[in-house]
């Protein structure tokens, strides 16, 4: 099954057009899951019941999760987010008196390497 959060909206169009089905419904399937945040395919009513049967059979959407949290004496927080089997990320908040900093990884590895974070450490490809 392929996970349908893998794809960007063209891609997604590509891949319903490959499945035999109208580039418009990447656009609609985008905005149940990242505008209403419903994830399962029978509750997409405006699309039709043939189409969210063959989708519950052909692809899913799984949500990242958050694999390990540590807490720090400083009150830093860290997540190891997993986004597949062999893949994670690492999303840091750093508290400060008066505001706090927030490092999300937009990807599997990095170039910074920042050696407090996961994630830089793992390099970039």
């Amino acid at each position: 099954m392929v996970n349908l959060l893998n794809f960007n909206q063209q891609q997604l169009a590509q891949w319903f057009v490959d499945q035999g089905e109208k580039p418009f419904r990447a656009k609609q399937l985008m905005r149940w899951m990242h505008h209403f945040g419903v994830h399962d395919f029978e509750q997409m009513t405006d699309i039709a019941k043939s189409l969210r049967e063959k989708l519950a059979t052909q692809a899913e959407i799984v949500l990242p999760n958050v694999q390990h949290e540590q807490v720090s004496n400083d009150g830093t927080r860290k997540w190891l987010i997993g986004t597949d089997a062999a893949n994670s990320i690492e999303t840091v908040f750093i508290p400060e008196d008066d505001r706090g900093t927030l490092c999300v990884s937009s990807q599997v590895g990095c170039a910074l390497e920042c050696t407090f974070c996961s994630t830089g450490r793992q390099g970039f490809n």
